[in-house]
């Protein structure tokens, strides 16, 4: 079977079940599954799929509001969350923006921490609240509902007055040649002072999220310290990243 025709085949099926998966795809195709991996990379970097571990699922199912992405790839979620531990440290001052994967990390630090958070996520204040060693500064701005973020001019004004040692940033989309990109002219923004205001910046991506763009650019690889994924650092689907100046855990 031509690669084209097992695109079809990936396409129909999919546009039927909403999810597909790689094993069997490959039973279905009678190919390996490596075979049905890299199909559903370059339909993926083609925008006609998104893709989620083991398999895909249509792009335009991928959920947009923070509410519907609440219990999406919670396992990927809570990997990358995990994997941040590392680097949050006592005394330390960190921004935290928008999105679940920023609600995850906030779960997971120990309950005795003692830092101060600045954030425009609304969602991280249940959270916090809960820490005695968490001084939490929240962010002014016009409040988005989707992003559930505060967002604005108010909010890069009030972001810029601060000096964080660590940005703990959420992606939309994260490319090697690219950078890291955003849907909302608003976030992205928000991002890049956060950015601005931190010695140091770790993106956050799942690797649905790798190797993709959004229209709105946040920053350049270079402007990043570390990027965190669900995959292992030595993972092929990383190999891109490799080359740059960026520490991959």
């Amino acid at each position: 079977m031509l690669k084209e025709e097992r695109f079809e085949v990936i396409l129909t099926q999919l546009k039927k079940k909403k999810k597909v998966m790689f094993e069997s795809l490959a039973s279905d195709l009678n190919v390996s599954e490596d075979t049905v991996r890299r199909d559903i990379e370059q339909l993926h970097r083609n925008g006609l799929l998104s893709k989620v571990r083991g398999g895909a699922i249509l792009r335009e199912k991928d959920p947009l509001s923070f509410h519907d992405r609440q219990s999406f790839l919670a396992e990927e979620k809570n990997v990358i969350a995990l994997k941040a531990q590392q680097f949050i440290k006592d005394g330390m001052t960190l921004f935290l923006d928008g999105g679940t994967t920023l609600c995850a990390v906030a779960n997971y630090m120990p309950a005795t921490i003692n830092i101060r958070v600045i954030t425009n996520n609304t969602s991280l204040i249940p959270i916090l609240s809960t820490f005695k060693g968490v001084e939490l500064i929240l962010l002014g701005g016009i409040y988005d509902n989707d992003l559930a973020v505060t967002t604005g001019n108010a909010t890069c004004h009030e972001a810029s007055r601060f000096i964080a040692d660590l940005f703990i940033m959420g992606t939309c989309a994260i490319d090697a040649d690219f950078g890291a990109s955003a849907t909302s002219m608003t976030d992205a923004e928000t991002k890049r002072t956060m950015i601005r205001s931190s010695k140091k910046t770790i993106a956050l991506a799942n690797q649905n999220k790798l190797r993709r763009t959004e229209p709105l650019k946040i920053c350049d690889i270079e402007d990043l310290d570390v990027l965190i994924t669900d995959l292992s650092a030595d993972h092929q689907e990383l190999e891109s990243f490799r080359r740059l100046n960026v520490q991959i855990v």
